[in-house]
């Protein structure tokens, strides 16, 4: 018995080994307009990466068309925006997004969301018309001033400089020197949001990380009057130098993001040499699986993150949820089981538009969370 039994699992083994691997999966059919546009972003993205590690912005420049602020209200899509320098001297602006509505004499003041645009730290601009557009689109649909920050790039400026360029953009909203001084409406700097998409998402979490953990402790920012309450962090691009499960079963299949591209863009940020971490750097790896966790203060705001189900990055970034939850954060993961990386700057998908409604919803909560907070404490 003992013999047929280890036959039984010899065969048993052997039919398992032999089994046809599973199909891979399949991309939702996506309109003609979309599937050009990729085509197009994903050629000058290959063309831009040099395998010297340097980028040929002459080319990109090409497929990424730039849109110019418009300062004068429009009355159609009832958003202006004006460029506003942050330092001259480091090519560090922002274009902000705000209201052209006149306000009900009993309006509360707009909220603020600072965003960070993609691009693997090294492409695109706040000018980008992609992004443009979508900055535009949050300011009219959530009802807040937005302020798209342009970061310096790498691999001219690698990190730490995207991080420094963000807060530094807080602390200039903080000192009244970013908001034009003829806004429609007053803000509550008490109710700022960091959001970002891809390497934009995994700039929001750093600076928040920063502004949060020295906030406490640093004169200069005690004074401060920027408040964050919140973080959203669209497909963030976080990673490490193991492969995950999502990057293995999605690589030649989801658009945009594939091993390659994502490994030079970590070679062209993370810093070179050194201690010799790659992308199990901190600035990529915060997971804790190969790295040290980062140390998250009190008052790390609450977040949400948005996963795609066509994103290879996905494991990464509901690893970063469950770290979030792990620190005792508040977190929530959207989850968007046809989503591609990158189907926000596409207006005509569906799940384009839902993001906008997380996005405002999101914002909204937060808002009767303070006025109940606030009226609690005067209660007291």
């Amino acid at each position: 018995m003992e013999a047929a039994a280890a036959a039984g699992n010899a065969s048993s083994t052997k039919q398992e080994a032999t089994a046809p691997a599973p199909p891979p999966p399949r991309m939702p059919a996506l309109p003609w307009t979309v599937r050009f546009q990729l085509f197009v972003l994903v050629a000058a993205t290959d063309i831009a990466q040099r395998e010297d590690g340097t980028v040929n912005r002459f080319a990109f420049s090409l497929a990424d068309r730039q849109a110019r602020a418009r300062p004068r209200p429009d009355t159609k899509s009832g958003v202006r925006s004006v460029d506003v320098t942050v330092d001259a001297s480091r090519g560090l602006w922002a274009r902000v997004f705000s209201p052209t509505t006149s306000p009900a004499s009993t309006s509360p003041p707009l909220p603020v969301v600072v965003y960070f645009h993609g691009g693997g730290f090294a492409l695109f601009s706040a000018a980008s018309v992609p992004l443009d557009a979508m900055c535009a689109r949050l300011c009219r649909a959530v009802g807040a001033v937005v302020v798209s920050v342009n970061y310096r790039l790498a691999p001219e400026h690698p990190y730490p400089a995207a991080y420094d360029d963000g807060v530094d953009v807080l602390r200039h909203l903080a000192a009244g020197d970013l908001l034009p001084a003829d806004l429609a409406r007053a803000v509550d700097l008490s109710r700022c949001f960091l959001a970002g998409d891809s390497a934009g998402g995994n700039i929001a979490h750093h600076v928040a990380h920063r502004w949060t953990s020295t906030s406490s402790s640093s004169p200069e920012l005690v004074r401060v009057r920027v408040r964050l309450a919140g973080v959203v962090l669209i497909q963030p691009f976080f990673g490490g130098e193991e492969r995950t499960g999502s990057e293995l079963r999605l690589e030649g299949v989801a658009p945009v993001v594939s091993m390659r591209r994502a490994d030079w863009s970590w070679r062209a940020f993370l810093p070179r040499g050194g201690d010799g971490a790659g992308r199990n750097h901190p600035a990529a790896h915060v997971t804790g699986e190969a790295a040290p966790e980062p140390e998250l203060a009190e008052g790390f705001p609450p977040a949400v993150v948005v996963v795609g189900g066509f994103d290879p990055l996905q494991d990464w970034q509901r690893r970063y949820a469950a770290m979030l939850r792990r620190k005792g954060k508040a977190v929530r993961v959207v989850e968007l089981p046809d989503a591609f990386h990158g189907f926000y700057i596409f207006p005509e998908l569906h799940d384009a538009g839902r993001l906008v409604q997380e996005i405002k919803a999101f914002v909204e909560e937060s808002g009767a969370s303070s006025s109940t907070t606030g009226a609690a404490g005067a209660d007291e």
